[in-house]
């Protein structure tokens, strides 16, 4: 079967695009790089001919409020619009456990947008929602560093690798249409803070991690359990400490 990986060249993408490989698929990675734009159309009719699933798994290069909105509203009716017309049956598109509970920030008031087109497209869907990845640690310690200090909500996460979620992805092609949301997430949840000094302190990052009760989460303000999924999720093997002894 023919599965088209819309951001088929990045960390989930590429993943995604290897495992439907190995299972026997015809996975065809679709970015600006292999002349597939979905922000100007380029390229779009001439990929999914054929193909009668869609992944969406592309993210914004830019988290400003104007610029993230901007890329999610545009990209994904450009692609639902040309899914329409090659006759696609199956949409599936990555998203992040929590989305409808952090409309304070205007990254996930983007994919909020995002899940509506989908929803209201007519075309049978599928949702998965992740919980934050191992990989990211860094990155959300970087938007939350005020000198040499990261300072982090009160409140819990429960992370998992990159490559459980691609699975799940994979797995989620592959299958019937949900016409919803299915979760994934890794087994076990931390405090925010604990997740992020443990990620910082593998790769001798010395910056101080602290609670902060005023601090933010991309915007948005947290409640200790909006982060984690529910209790239908779909729980991945993968333990953050087993990862991160394989990075060393």
């Amino acid at each position: 079967m023919k599965v088209v990986v819309i951001g088929g060249t990045g960390l989930i993408g590429s993943k995604v695009v290897a495992t439907l490989g190995e299972h026997g698929h015809e996975a065809v990675a679709a970015a600006p790089a292999t002349g597939v734009n979905t922000l100007t159309g380029e390229g779009l009719a001439d990929v999914l001919q054929g193909a009668p699933v869609v992944v969406d798994v592309s993210n914004s290069p830019s988290f400003e409020d104007e610029s993230v909105m901007e890329f999610f509203r545009t990209s994904t009716a450009n692609l639902l619009r040309a899914e329409a017309k090659a006759g696609v049956a199956h949409h599936v598109a990555l998203s992040v456990v929590g989305t409808d509970r952090l409309q304070g920030s205007g990254y996930f008031r983007a994919k909020q947008v995002q899940e509506e087109l989908i929803k209201a497209s007519g075309i049978p869907y599928s949702i998965v929602h992740a919980t934050q990845f191992f990989e990211f640690a860094t990155g959300l310690a970087d938007g939350a560093t005020e000198g040499d200090t990261v300072r982090l909500p009160d409140a819990r996460i429960q992370p998992v690798v990159s490559d459980d979620v691609a699975a799940a992805v994979g797995r989620t092609a592959v299958g019937a249409p949900l016409g919803g949301v299915v979760e994934v997430a890794g087994p076990e949840a931390f405090p925010l803070e604990e997740f992020i000094r443990r990620g910082l302190a593998a790769g001798n990052d010395p910056r101080e991690v602290v609670t902060d009760p005023k601090a933010r989460y991309w915007g948005a303000e947290l409640e200790e359990n909006t982060l984690l999924p529910g209790p239908d999720a779909h729980i991945a093997r993968t333990r953050f400490a087993d990862w991160l002894a394989r990075q060393k």
